[in-house]
């Protein structure tokens, strides 16, 4: 049997985003969970993309490890 990939990107706002050291510290832990393919936080905007395989993960649990991280979300946007 051939598994394949569901990669996904997501679109998470983020309230509150501190300083660069929580932009470098949430990405390293985005990129080190199970079944993200990559992550890019932007301070400015503050925005999470997480491009992701969704048959390891699902974007509620990307949201709820953030949130564990200690930073506030709003409502993921699938983009």
């Amino acid at each position: 049997m051939i598994m394949t990939m569901d990669e996904r990107i997501i679109r998470i706002r983020l309230l509150d985003l501190g300083c660069v050291g929580d932009v470098i510290a949430l990405e390293r832990h985005l990129v080190h969970m199970r079944g993200v393919l990559g992550a890019t936080v932007n301070a400015v905007t503050e925005t999470a993309y997480v491009r992701y395989d969704g048959f390891a993960t699902s974007s509620e649990r990307l949201r709820a490890a953030i949130v564990a991280e200690g930073f506030r979300t709003a409502d993921p946007v699938a983009s």
